[in-house]
């Protein structure tokens, strides 16, 4: 019986390559793969985030200072929903109302932490 293979294989029999454009395919495919996939280079990386400093609080600023400045501005909110409620009549009434009380409760949740933050024993 005649053998059509060398004994042993001329080429490695794990090799994935059948012929030389079988290899330079693979090598393309891997180099696009690589590039569509792979991690994106430097060149196209986004800048940096720098966040608007237009209304930025100042970040010097201690976290009690901030917080108290916070339930200021919300009691403020919760007076001026209030007034301008009581213009109203009906439904619109009615919703400016929830959305003072729901500002109130974020002013309680500050006063909370501003307790906790600042014992006032």
């Amino acid at each position: 019986m005649f053998k059509v293979t060398p004994n042993p294989p001329a080429t490695d029999p794990a090799s994935p390559y059948e012929s030389p454009d079988s290899k330079k395919f693979h090598e393309a495919a891997e180099r696009a793969l690589d590039h569509y996939l792979g991690p994106p280079s430097a060149d196209f990386m986004a800048p940096p985030y720098t966040p608007n400093t237009l209304y930025m609080a100042n970040p010097d600023v201690d976290t009690e200072s901030l917080l108290a400045d916070a339930c200021e501005t919300l009691g403020s909110a919760t007076v001026m929903l209030h007034n301008h409620a009581a213009s109203l009549e009906g439904s619109q009434r009615k919703t400016l109302q929830g959305i003072a009380q729901i500002v109130m409760v974020a002013e309680m949740a500050v006063n909370r932490v501003l307790d906790k933050l600042v014992p006032t024993d």
